[in-house]
Order: structure tokens, then C-alpha cells, then sequence
């Protein structure tokens, strides 16, 4: 089962840069994620910003199987044209990971310039990566962590505020 968390930025910069050090301890094996998303609050909208783009990569498969469908049928052209248009609108139609509704719903909440970085987390090893992250602060909106688990990440990020202020 996966758990969930989402941690508020001052800048969508820095959610990226928790985001990109996350994605590095992915590929050292300390944590598995399933979604990484960082939603920014503007004045009037909350706009995601998605690891996976499920618009370009159904375009993507779509057209390679169009264009198979077409050289089959004579017409390769015609078919990559169909083939990119159907991957691309089943991939928009796609809600990969975390569901957009709630993120934007949760994100709404924070001000404006606020970022989010919403992680699905299959599994991790939590004292290594809270190490890794701990300096970037930020302030933890909500989990699916039991408590205690949530109580030490978010003491871990509160630490890293508390240090920077003094």
C-alpha cells in the first residue's frame, strides 16, 4: 500500500529541488515513488506540474501504432495522424497516480506563490531520506503516514525552519 504526502513550498523552485533530490534517492533504491506532482497556487487557478506526461506519451504510442496499423493498410501517414490523435486524447483522459481533483482541491488551500509536492510513496527508508530532505524545510499539509511516522517528518522539516530563522 502507498502513502501519501504533501509538503507546502514558499516557490515552486524549491519544490523542485525536493522533488529532483527525491527522484536521486529513487535511483540510489532509499525510496519508491509511484507520483511526484508539484501543484502551484496562483491567484486564480492551481496549476500541476506532472513527473509523468500522459498526454505526450499516449501521442507518442498512438502514432507508433498507427503508423504499424498504417503500413499494414498502405497509408502510414494517415495512420500515425489517427494513431497520435487517439494516444494523445486517451492520455489527457488519463488520471495517472494521485487523482488532479484532489490535489487541486488541497492546493487551493495554501496562498497564492505556495507550491505543493504531493508523493505517492510505496516504500522508503524513512531515517535516510528525512536525512536527505530535512534541510529544505517546508511544512507538511497532509499524509496518510500513521502518527508517528507523520510526527517525525513533520519534526524533521520543522527543525530545518527553526534553523534557518535563527
Amino acid at each position: 500500500m502507498s502513502d501519501l504526502v504533501a509538503v507546502v513550498y514558499p516557490s515552486e523552485v524549491k519544490a523542485e529541488e525536493v522533488r529532483q533530490k527525491i527522484l536521486k534517492l529513487q535511483s540510489e533504491y532509499l525510496i519508491t515513488i509511484s507520483d511526484a506532482v508539484i501543484a502551484v497556487k496562483t491567484e486564480d487557478s492551481v496549476k500541476l506540474n506532472q513527473l509523468v506526461n500522459t498526454t505526450m506519451t499516449g501521442a507518442v504510442s498512438g502514432g507508433f501504432w498507427g503508423l504499424l496499423l498504417g503500413l499494414v493498410f498502405l497509408n502510414p501517414l494517415l495512420g500515425v495522424a489517427l494513431g497520435a490523435g487517439a494516444g494523445a486524447l486517451s492520455g489527457a483522459l488519463t488520471d495517472f497516480g494521485i487523482r488532479d481533483q484532489f490535489m487541486k482541491d488541497l492546493a487551493s488551500n495554501v496562498k497564492s506563490g505556495d507550491a505543493v509536492l504531493f508523493l505517492l510513496i510505496q516504500s522508503m527508508t524513512s531515517d535516510k531520506v528525512l536525512n536527505e530532505i530535512k534541510d529544505a524545510g517546508g511544512i507538511v499539509l497532509k499524509t496518510s503516514l500513521d502518527e508517528e511516522k507523520e510526527q517525525r517528518l513533520r519534526d524533521t522539516l520543522a527543525a530545518a525552519a527553526q534553523a534557518k530563522a535563527a
